[in-house]
Parts: C-alpha cells; sequence; structure tokens
C-alpha cells in the first residue's frame, strides 16, 4: 500500500539523520506533492509515525520529528527539572492555575479523603527545550502545606516541600496508561483533541507516613520513554 512506503520513507530519512529531532516538514500539500499522492494517502502515513512516536503535530503549526524521549523512571524521586538536567535537557514550567478548593471527586478517590476536605490544586505545563510536553495537576493536602500558593513551588513542589516545611517523599505509587489529550490540556500542549498521551497518576507519602498529595500527568506519549531497573537479590 502507497502510505505505507511513504512511512517508511520517511522513517528512513528520520533514521539516517536527515531530518533532524525538532525539525519541522514541510506543508502536508507540498509534501503530498513531493510523493505524487493525496493528502488523504500522506496523512495516513504521518498518523502510523505519530502513532510510533517518530513524528509529533502542533495544531496550526504542522508536522514535527520528535526529539528523543525524556527517560521517566518511577523509582526515582528526582524532580522534573532535575531529571530534565541530567538528561541535558532544558526544562520550563509555567503556572496554568493555582486554587484552594473541596477535594474533587478524581482527587478524592486517590486520596481517599473524607467530603470536603481542602486541598490546593496546582495546573502546571512542562516544557523541555520549549516544546510543552505535559499538564501536571497536583492536589495538595492543605492542612499540612499552609500558605502554599504563596510558596515558589513553580519549578518544583518537591523541593518547597523540603526548603519550606521540612517534609520529603518517602514512598509514592504510580498508575500508568495510556490516555488522550482533550480540552484545555490539548489547547496547552499545543496538540490536536484526541491525541494519544501518557497519563501518570502518582499518590505520595511523606517521610512519617502520611499520604500528603496526589498528582495526575499528561504526557504527549513520544515526549518520555518509561523505564526502570529492578534489583533481584539470590538466595
Amino acid at each position: 500500500m502507497q502510505y505505507l512506503k511513504i512511512m517508511e520513507s520517511i522513517n528512513e530519512q528520520i533514521e539516517a539523520g536527515l531530518l533532524a529531532p525538532g525539525s519541522k516538514f514541510p506543508a502536508e500539500r507540498k509534501l503530498a506533492e513531493t510523493f505524487n499522492t493525496s493528502r488523504v494517502t500522506l496523512r495516513e502515513a504521518l498518523s502510523l509515525l505519530e502513532s510510533d512516536g517518530k513524528i509529533f503535530r502542533e495544531d496550526r503549526r504542522g508536522w514535527f520529528v520528535s526529539p528523543r524521549p525524556l527517560s521517566y523512571d518511577p523509582t526515582n524521586t528526582d524532580n522534573f527539572k532535575t531529571m530534565a538536567l541530567k538528561a541535558k535537557r532544558e526544562p520550563r514550567s509555567e503556572l496554568l492555575s493555582s486554587e484552594l478548593l473541596p477535594c474533587p471527586k478524581d482527587a478524592a478517590k486517590l486520596l481517599g479523603v473524607e467530603a470536603f476536605t481542602q486541598v490546593f490544586k496546582l495546573e502546571r505545563l512542562r516544557f523541555l527545550d520549549d516544546r510543552p510536553v505535559a499538564v501536571t495537576i497536583n492536589y495538595v493536602i492543605a492542612e499540612y502545606f499552609p500558605e502554599l500558593q504563596e510558596k515558589d513551588f513553580i519549578e518544583s513542589l518537591t523541593q518547597t516541600y523540603k526548603d519550606d516545611y521540612d517534609i520529603l517523599y518517602s514512598q509514592t505509587r504510580y498508575h500508568i496508561r495510556t490516555s488522550s489529550l482533550q480540552g484545555k490540556i490539548a489547547q496547552a500542549l499545543r496538540a490536536t483533541s484526541g491525541s494519544t498521551a501518557m497519563l501518570v497518576e502518582r499518590v505520595n507519602h511523606d517521610q512519617n507516613g502520611r499520604l500528603i498529595d496526589c498528582d495526575i500527568e499528561y504526557w504527549r506519549h513520544d515526549a518520555i520513554n518509561i523505564q526502570s531497573v529492578a534489583t533481584l537479590i539470590k538466595e
């Protein structure tokens, strides 16, 4: 089938380094002319490459070659900034919203709190090398962190906990699955609504065993590579 040949041709150029990470493709019309095909057939090929994490699309900007994904190790307690810098990437975070409110049902289920428990809801947009790659939504039990909204938590909530409250993470439970980008989250990531996402849910305990917060992370699926190493002890 023609779309498979187009997909293979583009993938070969990516693998050979002829299309550098982050580089922009020509407009779909011009690219279709290059392959002497229709835009419908071209889009089939591009969609397959997007599913494989080789390329990505930004609304009203076009198609781009995906940068190498960030290694995401659930057993590692590094915050986003540290994790990115270790990988020689340039991290940046923006605050999308912050508010104090009764815990909503999605977070209440993760936190196991009673009705009307007050939480800080913090939404941040994460960038790697100036590309938006994730929206993170934290729900923090307010009684443990008074005046949190006044602190400098945008880059690292973990560091704020340590510096301002003498609280450290000691245990984290993860749930990772595929999802899709919708609404304002897709808009923040400049993604097409319905695009594939990696959804990471974390529930965190402090050094005293208290469950203190949870976070829900929506990642562009090509932006992270989830991996870990298990050490086995032989008897």
